[in-house]
């Protein structure tokens, strides 16, 4: 038998707390005792879970302190994003993806974001591993991307270049990120008046609005 719709809901959001927890602990845990000193087991102690719980959610300490990417990109939600239909803006889409997540799971947590920003300021190794992250992220965004413009194309009839296509699919994936870190720098500024959601539409449009007015370059 297959679980109720709200199981699986209260599932999730139990699994979304654990991983917080992690995080919060790993990265208290280092900016108090710092980096080479902390522990899986102490990790794990503090977040309230077994080290095998731990190691379901990262596979080493390092990538519980690097953290998540921005916006979550399971392969169910890459196969939706790849088979929409082919007059859909791409990017468009991307940023819809984010904004439903957004509205989901509420605000970023801010907690963890300054408590990242100190440990990352500390150690710039924890930096690297961020950056690395956001590469690994931005690779799979772009695969996902390029085959949907692929489908786009031959549904289309269009003959397409795979550089091409790449070339293409790499900015949007670029674009969609960079769209992600400015909406939120423009929650972050007012979290009162704004929401996420509605920054992530905001830059959406004040970018389509830029690419709009014609080049002097």
């Amino acid at each position: 038998m297959s679980a109720e719709p709200e199981e699986l809901g209260l599932r999730e959001r139990k699994r979304k707390a654990t991983r917080r927890n992690i995080q919060l602990a790993v990265l208290r845990l280092t900016a108090d005792q710092g980096l080479d000193q902390v522990t899986v087991d102490e990790i794990s102690n503090a977040a309230g879970v077994s080290p095998r719980t731990f190691f379901n959610y990262f596979p080493s300490k390092e990538a519980s302190l690097a953290g998540d990417a921005p916006f979550v990109f399971t392969d169910e939600i890459a196969r939706e994003f790849e088979t929409a239909a082919p007059d859909r803006d791409p990017l468009g889409d991307l940023l819809v993806i984010m904004a439903d997540q957004a509205r989901e799971d509420g605000a970023v947590d801010p907690e963890l974001h300054a408590l990242r920003r100190r440990v990352m300021n500390d150690y710039p190794k924890v930096f690297a591993l961020k950056i690395d992250r956001m590469r690994e992220f931005e690779a799979e965004v772009a695969a996902s991307v390029a085959r949907r413009l692929e489908t786009d194309a031959a549904h289309r009839g269009d003959p397409t270049d795979p550089d091409d296509v790449l070339e293409r699919a790499r900015m949007i994936a670029l674009l969609s990120l960079t769209l992600a870190r400015s909406a939120w720098l423009s929650w972050a500024e007012h979290p009162e008046t704004v929401s996420l959601p509605d920054a992530l539409h905001r830059a959406y449009e004040r970018m389509r609005d830029v690419v709009a007015v014609p080049s002097r370059v």
